[in-house]
C-alpha cells in the first residue's frame, strides 16, 4: 500500500495490523480519484472508518487542504498517526478516535463542512451507508459534495437517497466503488 499520485506519491503506508480492517487497494484507489477528478484545489474531507487513512492521506497528496479522520480502533488511530507522520502531513490533519456517528454530530458543532466523504465502514454494518444522509441532514457537506462508499457486491445501495444521488458505480472483484453527489432534499433542485 503507498501514495498513488499527488505532493507524497510513492511513500508507502503501514497497514492496520489483524483483520480488524480492510484496506482499499492501490489499483482501486487510483480508480477511485480518477473517478472524482484526480487532483483537487482545496476544500475539506473527512475519512469515516478511516483505517490505515490511505484514503484520506491520497486526497491530501491530491490537493485537499484538511482531512479528519476518525475510527474507533485504537490500532487503526495509531496507524493513522504513523502514516501522517511519515508523509509529514500532519499539520494538515486530525486524527479522532470515535465511533463514526458521534462524530458526525461533533463535526456538526464545529461548524465543518467538507466537500469530499469517504464512507468505507466494514462491510457487516450496513446501517452505517445511512450516515452519508446524516451528513446532508446536519449540513456538514457542501453543496458540490462528493461522497465515495466502498461496499461490498452483496450490499446494494440506492441510486437515490434523501440528499445524495449516485452517478458512478464500479465492481472490483467482490468491491463495488460508488460515487454519489450532493442534491438536496428530494424534491429540490441544485443547480
Amino acid at each position: 500500500m503507498r501514495v498513488v499520485a499527488g505532493s507524497v506519491k510513492g511513500i508507502p503506508l503501514k497497514a492496520v495490523p489483524g483483520n480488524s480492517t480492510r484496506p482499499t487497494t492501490d489499483k482501486v484507489k487510483e480508480s477511485i480519484f480518477n473517478m472524482i477528478g484526480p487532483f483537487f484545489d482545496g476544500g475539506v474531507a473527512l475519512d469515516l472508518f478511516a483505517g490505515s487513512g490511505g484514503l484520506g492521506i491520497e486526497a491530501l497528496s491530491r490537493g485537499i487542504d484538511h482531512v479528519i479522520f476518525t475510527d474507533k480502533d485504537r490500532r487503526a488511530v495509531e496507524t493513522i498517526q504513523s502514516n501522517l507522520e511519515k508523509t509529514r502531513l500532519t499539520d494538515q490533519a486530525e486524527v479522532f478516535r470515535a465511533d463514526a456517528e458521534r462524530a458526525v454530530k461533533a463535526i456538526k458543532k464545529n461548524g465543518v463542512q467538507a466537500r469530499l466523504l469517504f464512507l468505507d465502514p466494514p462491510y457487516h454494518l450496513k446501517k452505517s451507508y445511512d450516515l452519508m444522509d446524516k451528513a446532508g441532514e446536519l449540513e456538514i457537506v457542501t453543496k458540490d459534495a462528493i461522497i465515495v462508499c466502498e461496499h461490498d457486491k452483496e450490499v446494494e445501495l440506492p441510486d437515490r437517497t434523501k440528499y445524495f444521488e449516485r452517478y458512478k458505480k464500479e465492481l472490483y472483484g467482490s468491491t463495488i466503488i460508488s460515487i454519489y453527489r450532493y442534491q438536496g432534499e428530494e424534491g429540490e433542485r441544485i443547480d
